[in-house]
């Protein structure tokens, strides 16, 4: 693993040495997350990542078969609550989303028992927890439900607009299922578009957590593994933000 050193700077102010920044990334095993799920029933647990299998297709992708099928929906940080906020369009600028920027895309929202679950709430202040940099005003999350899926004849792109950022401060990507796949490696890349770290995700639970103003990231398509005619890649990302970056026309903004 390869990580981005920072140098310390003089503080032009006071001439004191500047405490060199955290690293923009961190990447961990299922270990914390299953910790945030230790206290509940297995079945809610279960319930919980069973609800993958109930998201619709991504009506825009603009192929003629789809390959990703996700739901959406954003929350305000309220302590140790999510307060469930209006569904909206998701946004991006074209200036992050070369594929589908400058449009309204208007997803399926959470199911229910997903965006009010016990499990949800826990994984989210397990990942807010663990940002790679400051917390102070971030009090609004994304929360993005995504599946991708693979075929013999057709792969599958987890971030079909390649290298990008989401245009948040924090972004978590954590995996909930990898199964009869292969490929799908995450990249992370400095502002020049040096790569920093590369990881490919493969324990349920395993999450890299990036500060999106400091990196770029990307993911590799995904194929069936050797001898499976199809796959399956579940994804739970989480953006985190401050709420006055949200547009009071759109939602916030996430791939991966």
């Amino acid at each position: 693993m390869t990580s981005i050193r920072t140098r310390d700077l003089p503080d032009a102010s006071c001439g004191a040495p500047r405490a060199p920044e955290p690293p923009p990334f961190a990447h961990f095993g299922p270990g914390p997350l299953t910790a945030a799920l230790a206290g509940m029933p297995a079945a809610r647990v279960e319930e919980f990542t069973a609800s993958w299998d109930d998201l619709p297709a991504d009506a825009h992708l603009g192929t003629d078969t789809p390959y990703r099928f996700r739901r959406y929906g954003s929350f305000r940080l309220r302590g140790d609550r999510l307060e469930r906020l209006p569904h909206a369009a998701f946004f991006q600028d074209r200036s992050v989303n070369r594929v589908n920027g400058g449009v309204n895309r208007l997803f399926a929202p959470l199911r229910e028992p997903v965006a009010a679950g016990e499990p949800l709430r826990a994984v989210v202040l397990a990942l807010r927890d663990r940002l790679p940099g400051p917390s102070t005003g971030i009090d609004t999350c994304g929360v993005h439900q995504i599946r991708v899926t693979a075929t013999v004849g057709a792969e599958g792109h987890p971030a079909p607009e390649g290298v990008h950022q989401d245009g948040h401060s924090y972004v978590a990507q954590v995996l909930i299922r990898r199964r009869d796949v292969r490929g799908a490696e995450s990249c992370l890349y400095d502002l020049r578009r040096r790569p920093v770290h590369r990881a490919l995700l493969t324990a349920p639970l395993e999450t890299i957590v990036l500060d999106d103003r400091r990196v770029l990231h990307g993911v590799s398509p995904v194929r069936p593994a050797p001898g499976a005619t199809s796959g399956v890649r579940d994804m739970l990302l989480v953006d985190f933000f401050a709420g006055a970056e949200e547009s009071p026309e759109a939602g916030p903004t996430a791939d991966g």
